[in-house]
């Protein structure tokens, strides 16, 4: 594919500095890239050093104005990469059709252009909507409803009576629909509790590899439209993941959470069960979240505090020894006074 700089700018609503008439063949990192192709510059370390890189084009933030490169100058430099690298790499269409090495239960319901590959495992009275795509190894259990343009990866598996809505990616290895931990102590053995309920995942999610989703006590887990997870996600039983929300790798979500929405958990933050996050909360890494967190904070630390109280906090905890070594003496000279 090739594209005219000015092209690329019309598409992520930018203003081209320098020639727009450059013509753009690929898009490649900023060190990596030669001149026909286009990257970006959004770190600091890359504002820098635009004129050091052999790229034809460059996607900038606005305040870079000028250089001895072409200039993309968009409001968000990330979503024009998003944008640019989908043209030029777009999704390969898989094979048409049911392999016969596949097995498939009885009463499916499936769309049009269907994809099921050797090694998958269809059950009874499944649904399949249009151009949904399994690949080997992938189980889809007795009374799973998928909708449209959902792709399954290898390895994956969707259990019992879970609920996939349309332009879902699920990637290799996670389980939806796995029996959330639930058991009932009588002081000497633990006893299972069923797990009867579902997972509900609403359209334009994406789950990362290896995630393992719970199966509710009673009624859904619930994952609602938008949410992104990372790799090596658990969500336990009965937890809601408000829109648009983000859970990064190693995250774990203890049982009967609500997350809000637009909110960011990072890579290995932990949530105790029945707690309440509000929208547009950031967790921050390895953050553990005890109590309900209200709308628009940023938490951090363990246990979880205001963020800029935890910045204090961590940076007080140094300088302890010399603190102790202080009040010591202070107490001391107090107990000099005192008997004179």
């Amino acid at each position: 594919m090739e594209l005219s700089v000015r092209k690329i700018a019309e598409l992520v609503r930018g203003e081209v500095v320098g020639g727009d008439d450059c013509v753009i063949r690929g898009v490649a990192a900023f060190d990596e890239a030669g001149p026909d192709h286009i990257t970006f510059a959004a770190s600091a370390d890359c504002k820098r050093r635009i004129d050091e890189t052999s790229a034809g084009a460059v996607i900038v933030p606005l305040e870079i104005r000028q250089s001895k490169k072409i200039l993309v100058r968009v409001e968000n430099p990330y979503l024009a990469l998003a944008k640019v690298s989908t043209l030029f790499h777009p999704v390969s269409r898989p094979v048409i059709g049911i392999s016969q090495r596949a097995h498939v239960g009885e009463n499916l319901k499936c769309g049009k252009e269907i994809s099921v590959y050797a090694g998958v495992f269809v059950g009874d009275d499944v649904t399949l909507g249009d151009r949904v795509t399994l690949y080997p190894g992938v189980v889809v259990a007795n009374g799973v409803a998928i909708g449209d343009d959902v792709v399954v990866h290898p390895n994956a598996s969707i259990l019992e009576r879970c609920q996939i809505g349309s332009r879902v990616v699920i990637h290799a290895g996670s389980v939806i629909g796995s029996d959330g931990f639930g058991f009932a102590s009588d002081g000497d053995r633990y006893y299972k509790i069923p797990q009867t309920g579902i997972v509900r995942i609403d359209d334009d999610v994406e789950i990362g590899a290896c995630n393992t989703i719970d199966r509710a006590t009673f009624g859904s887990t619930w994952i609602k439209r938008g949410v992104k997870t990372d790799n090596l996600v658990h969500i336990a039983h009965n937890v809601v993941v408000g829109e648009d929300t983000v859970l990064v790798a190693q995250v774990a979500i203890a049982g009967s959470v609500t997350i809000g929405n637009h909110a960011i958990l990072a890579g290995q933050a932990g949530v105790a069960q029945h707690v309440t996050i509000g929208n547009r909360v950031t967790v921050v890494g390895q953050s553990g979240v005890g109590k309900s967190v209200p709308d628009d904070q940023i938490v951090s630390g363990t246990p979880a505090l205001p963020h800029r109280l935890w910045l204090r906090v961590s940076n007080i905890i140094p300088k302890l020894p010399e603190m102790k070594k202080k009040i010591r003496e202070l107490e001391k000279r107090i107990e000099r006074l005192e008997k004179l």
